[in-house]
């Protein structure tokens, strides 16, 4: 799991059959202090709560797919958790 902000939305016309309904949103990966790390990603919205400015957790690779309704989607990264409040 790594710490991620979300700075936009993405808009899709056409989607893997698996996706109807889930929405995809643009996020910067970022350190324990909050600092950008690499570069945004696009991210499906396990959560289906997450906006623009909302701190999350993402994930990568097998598990993104996982965090999803229908598990055999060709994602790379999924929002599965919204931040409340970050103690560090």
């Amino acid at each position: 799991m790594q710490l991620a902000q979300v700075i936009g939305t993405v808009v899709a016309t056409q989607k893997y059959e698996g996706l109807d309904g889930i929405k995809f949103l643009i996020v910067q990966p970022l350190t324990k202090t909050q600092q950008p790390v690499g570069q945004p990603v696009i991210a499906a919205d396990a959560t289906a709560q997450a906006g623009p400015d909302t701190l999350v957790f993402i994930v990568g690779s097998r598990e993104a797919a996982q965090a999803l309704p229908n598990t055999f989607v060709p994602v790379d990264h999924a929002i599965v958790g919204i931040v409340d409040d970050v103690d560090v």
